[in-house]
């Protein structure tokens, strides 16, 4: 038999298959009758070879094997449409049996060639090759855009490996391949279905004839992509045990992908492919891959691929890196991915676990977070309030996320976050015991940025601003947010506004109509727009944005559905107090659970006064007492903002909050470094007075 390795490069039908030269081996006839049926068992096909009598040319047809008992092999040939005309002036040369990395050559006897069937007698011995080969792999179904310089054709994709596209292009009546420049890039765009699954730049190595169809192979220029802004702090990657496994369904080729997740962190995870038989390339969009632990912790995701870079790994054996971002997971399996990745960097920090109620209530006692004074207003509703907290700490629900810092079972440090607007997430329940851990609030702090840092890419998180109530003349959040503000120094990036808080005892006034030229209406857009005037001029930062009361916010019952889905209430009602016509405020009056937070800034009125001129406090509590009929409890928190309104129009207060709002996307990562100095200044300063 002629030597294998000289017959190792050749083109099937719909793909190129590219081989390097290998090893060879002769084995025997059962070894060959097994493969074909293997291959008949998975209903894959063989590639039968005929060389052209007069030309230098090899014509190779797919044929699928039918079961195979002894040396009689019969095939069935996949593409019945003139293949006897292909094969009219050529010789039967051998067959050839792909198997993962080993090629089968075998020169059988031809018995019979039909038209829908071919017949041979196996020899007694082939050859079985080890190659090595860049593998393309053949795709259906999914479309192809070429896009130059305004020009745009369309096509499918035949088949293709990380290093190169083989597509075949249609020209319309109004079109013609002359435009398309092929010393110029082009910009390639793969769909399947509405799904958009690869987009990037590529150049063209080489074009068929043809006037209304052309076959183009292509090759992708770009090893890395930038999918999202990039991060001043990546996201802390770990190399866990056991590794996970990235499976997916490949959207280009439909087939199933099973690869070990070299490391991960929460924003993406990278994997180690060999290079012969890769799949991944940067810009694909792989719409569901699972992560998997062994049999136990397992997520599913949507992921982009973002670089490919070739590695020499130990021994020598080459491998290619792929990084993949995450472009969106359920809110819930990230936050368990995230608390997974916590306790394999720090044994003591938890995410959203599950709580002991009554330790984390005699931690918020003991540690001074409820006060009397806080807790005579809450409890009266305390056993709502027990009953909310054991369902926010024991259901790990989309819209809320604990962070706890805990050692031999005993917390030492607690801080919580809860989504109370569409995009807005509201940061409350900081508390530590000083005692017993002089970081244990910072840590939590710091747990709290990461995770801000590894969620606000991801759509289900909603995170496009993170806000935070806080008493101004209290030194902590004074330090950490105050200052973190004056360090971005940036209010369209963070910014800090105060409010006026009181309590408002319900009265019922007799007569709840307003005289004269007053009037209490829902708000319009028109109203809102006066109110962004009045707070860009006034102040200019975050607040409007983080409290969604600009116009062109759009008004959703999503959220309130996750709250009635817990058995937990969420309602907004906005308000216009206008006198004569003239707008004089803007009223947001939040309904929620007494005690969701223990300052109840979640169910409260918000008075924001765009006009305090001929704006009398007898006015302002005449709408409260209106306004009160939508809460149940007697005292009600009210929020005014300027404080200045409060002052000069003598309305008594109890003291000030300031919020503060931060625009995730655009500056978590400076929160996150000035918490990591911070924590790392705190700590060096203990070691030196322990030292």
């Amino acid at each position: 038999m002629e030597s294998a390795l000289k017959i190792l490069q050749f083109t099937r039908p719909g793909a190129t298959i590219e081989l390097s030269q290998g090893t060879e081996k002769e084995i025997g006839l059962l070894k060959v009758i097994n493969k074909l049926n293997f291959v008949n068992f998975k209903e894959g096909s063989i590639l039968i070879n005929f060389r052209h009598a007069k030309y230098a040319r090899t014509i190779t047809l797919e044929a699928s094997p039918l079961p195979c008992l002894d040396q009689r092999l019969e095939c069935q040939w996949i593409d019945t449409a003139g293949s006897q005309g292909n094969l009219k002036d050529c010789l039967f040369e051998n067959i050839f049996i792909l198997d993962g990395q080993k090629l089968v050559v075998s020169v059988p006897e031809l018995v019979t060639l039909g038209e829908n069937q071919v017949v041979f007698l196996l020899p007694e011995r082939s050859v079985e090759v080890n190659y090595r080969r860049v593998r393309r792999h053949a795709c259906e179904e999914v479309r192809v855009e070429l896009l130059q310089s305004g020009a745009r054709f369309e096509g499918s994709l035949l088949d293709f490996s990380p290093l190169s596209f083989r597509v075949v292009i249609e020209s319309s009546p109004n079109q013609t391949f002359h435009w398309v420049n092929t010393e110029a890039p082009v910009h390639m765009i793969f769909s399947r279905g509405a799904a958009t699954i690869y987009s990037g730049p590529c150049r063209i190595i080489s074009q068929s004839d043809g006037a209304r169809s052309r076959t183009f192979i292509l090759e992708p220029t770009q090893t890395s992509m930038q999918r999202f802004r990039p991060k001043e702090i990546r996201s802390a990657r770990c190399e866990l045990l056991p590794l996970p496994n990235a499976i997916f369904r490949h959207p280009l080729t439909g087939k199933t992908v099973d690869l070990k997740v070299k490391d991960i962190s929460g924003s993406g995870f990278s994997v180690h492919e060999d290079p012969e038989i890769s799949v991944l390339l940067p810009g694909l969009v792989i719409p569901e891959v699972e992560l998997r632990i062994g049999n136990g912790f397992s997520t599913t995701c949507s992921a982009q691929v973002v670089y490919r870079l070739p590695e020499q790994e130990a021994g020598g054996h080459e491998s290619v890196k792929c990084g993949l971002s995450f472009l969106d997971m359920k809110i819930t399996d990230h936050v368990n991915l995230l608390a997974l990745l916590s306790l394999a960097k720090d044994k003591s920090s938890y995410i959203s676990n599950q709580v002991d109620a009554d330790q984390l209530w005699q931690f918020f006692f003991e540690t001074g977070f409820i006060y009397p004074e806080k807790y005579s207003f809450v409890q009266a509703n305390k056993q709502k309030l027990k009953d909310m907290y054991e369902t926010l700490y024991t259901r790990t629900p989309g819209i809320a996320r604990h962070f706890i810092y805990q050692e031999k079972g005993v917390i030492l440090g607690h801080l919580a976050m809860l989504r109370f607007y569409e995009n807005s997430w509201l940061v409350h329940h900081h508390a530590a015991n000083k005692s017993d851990s002089s970081h244990a609030g910072l840590i939590v702090l710091s747990q709290l940025a990461h995770s801000i840092n590894d969620s606000h890419n991801l759509r289900s998180a909603h995170m496009n601003y993170i806000i935070c109530y806080f008493r101004p003349d209290n030194r902590f959040p004074q330090r950490v947010f105050g200052t973190a503000a004056k360090i971005i120094n940036d209010p369209k990036g963070c910014s800090i506004d105060t409010f006026a808080y009181l309590h408002y005892r319900r009265t019922f006034a007799p007569e709840w109509d307003f005289a004269g030229p007053w009037q209490l209406t829902r708000a319009s857009a028109e109203d809102l727009f006066e109110l962004e005037s009045f707070y860009q001029q006034e102040a200019g930062g975050l607040m409007l944005q983080a409290l969604e009361l600009q116009p062109d916010t759009a008004q959703s019952d999503e959220l309130a559905a996750e709250y009635r889905q817990l058995g937990l209430n969420l309602k907004r009602h906005l308000y216009a107090l206008k006198r004569s016509g003239e707008l004089k405020a803007v009223v947001a009056v939040n309904v929620s659970d007494a005690g969701l937070n223990l300052s109840d800034l979640t169910n409260c009125i918000q008075l924001l006064v765009v006009d305090q001129e001929q704006f009398p406090k007898e006015i302002a509590y005449l709408m409260f007492s209106i306004l009160a009929h939508k809460y149940e409890q007697t005292e009600i928190p009210v929020l005014v903002y300027p404080v200045r309104y409060a002052e000069e129009a003598g309305i008594a207060f109890d003291k000030k909050y300031s919020l503060w709002a931060i625009d995730a996307q655009q500056k978590a990562p400076h929160f996150l470094k000035y918490l990591g100095g911070l924590l790392t200044r705190h700590r060096n300063k203990k070691e030196q007075e322990t030292g």
